[in-house]
């Protein structure tokens, strides 16, 4: 219930020591008896207690070993024997709490409190169960037994009045907290309990006015203002709680969180300059957190998406990134921040060297060493993604993504061995992700290419449409080196069409399928999808030139097929079957 009620380890002490006590309490039971006879006669009374005292021992020893299942066996047979025994209802009942069976512990423990009703901790014990079991309405009479057993105690005053809230007796609440300020006197607790029943009867102005009375007796505690603000915000009066945070920053200028209010209160007003001085001056107090800080930046970065507030967006929190750092130089996550901003902005370089930064002040924080590696790959630095990316698979081995990157620059850089490693690395580790899965075995797929094992390529390549069939590279690579092998190609014709359908005007989908329309001699087609190819391309492709030859030697028309192989040839195609082909001036394989 409340945050003052008794703490789990304090509670088993407690519980232990009451055991302690019941067992001595049996001891003196029995020592007179002794005492007065040296020889007592066994009645069957006797063997009872005698037994009762046995087994409560033994439970006891079993649960100091933590062997609760054979304890509360041993509570159970002492029930038996002695259904009125509270102290084992107690125990046994504490057993069940710690097994979350709380609707068993329940009738133990208000059997224990039928038969001691002045015991402070099954009371308290009992409460717990109710409020666990959502047993509200019986809180009120556990807690107002608990307040005649302990009437000073604190926090069974506001474990009340929290069960009259819970249950909608606000009044009855009131009245609680009325006792308990009887007791204490006035407290900041006091006055905020009291404001939540207030504004849930929708009485601002009683709620606001106990903290008036705290601001006229302490004019100085900034809180009472930043409190009273927040209840005039949540309840639409934002001039109002403007004037309250004005004067507020007059007691002290410097405090974020009041200035964090204004700009909060500006930014409803659609006043975005004065809110965002107001988010500048918090965030140059290094009293505020550096994780407040980072929340408030992250929640730019959705109307990064949005075009007509991205470019203010962008440079606000860019502004308000640097300024982190400059307030926190030491703390990686400042930079960490900064390059994903930079990232939005598309300054990359920028980013690159923030993250650096982040990462030589903490290594430990693997989405930095991520977004690293994503820049060097995205800058074509296949050589940092390899360094970049052991170093981070040395401390974090089981990461898919960073696998599938070292990965992809070893294939890059045409070592297909380790390629296939890390690759395979990837499919190991992954399960779910399957737009991952779809790009790792299409990669696999190129490494049996390139090394000439044509059944475990086709076989990655399916794998990777499996998961992804609009996996639109796999689509075009696939098709390609079908037709070059000059199999399957009305499988191959069917992919590239539809990697075309996914991807229009790219010019090395386009020359696939108009290659591969050659192959079926569908000469007429393949020249305007390979003319599709050539407008479309951005530079000077010397296997589309020699592909647009071919195609037109096979129309008849050999001059124009000549001179596109000549092109190729200046475009830096070096091959045995273009040279015959241009001396021949026929086709070649």
């Amino acid at each position: 219930m409340n945050t003052q009620a008794i703490s789990d380890k304090e509670h088993k002490i407690r519980s232990r020591i009451i055991s302690t006590l019941l067992v001595i309490g049996y001891c003196c039971l029995i020592m007179p008896i002794y005492a007065q006879s040296p020889k007592p006669v066994k009645t069957q009374a006797r063997v009872d207690s005698d037994a009762v005292e046995n087994l409560f021992f033994s439970a006891l020893r079993e649960k100091t070993v933590e062997n609760n299942t054979q304890a509360a066996d041993l509570f159970s047979k002492i029930l038996t024997i002695d259904p009125a025994n509270d102290a084992s209802l107690y125990e046994l009942a504490n057993i069940k709490k710690q097994q979350n069976k709380f609707a068993e512990a329940q009738p133990l423990l208000e059997k224990a409190v039928a038969i001691k009703p002045d015991n402070e901790w099954y009371w308290s014990s009992l409460a717990e169960v109710y409020e666990k079991n959502n047993d509200i309405g019986k809180l009120e009479n556990v807690f107002g037994q608990l307040i005649r057993l302990n009437p000073t105690r604190a926090d069974y005053y506001f474990d009340k009045a929290n069960a009259y809230f819970l249950g909608n007796k606000f009044d009855e609440a009131l009245k609680v907290y009325d006792q308990l300020e009887q007791i204490t006197g006035p407290s900041d607790d006091l006055i905020l309990n009291r404001q939540k029943i207030y504004l849930k009867q929708g009485k601002v102005d009683k709620a606001a006015a106990g903290l008036e009375q705290m601001i006229v007796a302490s004019p100085g505690q900034v809180k009472y203002y930043l409190l009273l603000a927040e209840i005039y915000v949540s309840n639409n009066a934002g001039d109002k709680a403007f004037k309250v945070l004005e004067k507020a920053k007059t007691v002290d200028p410097n405090n974020a969180l009041v200035h964090l209010a204004l700009a909060d209160i500006y930014r409803e007003r659609k006043d975005i300059d004065a809110s965002f001085k107001e988010l500048q001056s918090a965030f140059t107090n290094p009293d505020l957190s550096i994780d407040q800080k980072v929340r408030i930046v992250m929640g730019y970065f959705p109307k990064f998406n949005e075009p007509n507030v991205r470019s203010g967006a962008l440079s606000s929190a860019l502004e308000l990134s640097r300024i982190i750092i400059n307030i926190h130089p030491n703390e990686a996550k400042a930079y960490a921040l900064y390059g994903d901003v930079l990232v939005q902005d598309e300054k990359y370089n920028e980013a690159k060297t923030a993250y650096e930064r982040s990462i030589a002040l903490n290594g430990q924080i693997y989405e930095t060493r991520e977004q690293l590696v994503r820049i060097e790959l995205s800058n074509n630095d296949m050589d940092g993604v390899i360094r970049d990316g052991e170093v981070a698979l040395s401390f974090f081995p089981n990461q898919g993504w960073m696998n599938y990157y070292v990965g992809t620059a070893w294939l890059q850089k045409k070592d297909y061995k380790k390629a296939l490693s890390y690759l395979k690395n990837t499919t190991s580790l992954e399960f779910q992700d399957k737009e991952l899965l779809s790009l790792s075995y299409s990669q696999l797929g190129d490494c049996y290419h390139a090394m000439q094992n044509n059944k475990s390529s086709d076989e990655s390549y399916d794998k990777s449409l499996s998961y992804n069939p609009d996996n639109r590279y796999t689509l075009n690579n696939y098709a390609y080196y079908l037709s070059i092998r000059g199999e399957q190609l009305d499988k191959a014709a069917q992919m590239a069409k539809h990697a075309n359908e996914l991807e229009a005007n790219n010019a090395s989908f386009e020359d696939t399928y108009a290659w591969i329309l050659f192959k079926q001699k569908n000469y007429k087609e393949a020249k305007a999808w390979m003319e599709r190819a050539l407008t479309d391309g951005k530079n000077k492709s010397a296997v589309q030139a020699e592909h647009y030859g071919d195609i037109l030697f096979y129309l008849g028309d050999t001059d124009a097929a000549v001179q596109n192989w000549k092109k190729a040839k200046g475009y830096g195609a070096n091959s045995p079957a273009l040279d015959r082909k241009i001396n021949e001036k026929k086709y070649s394989e």
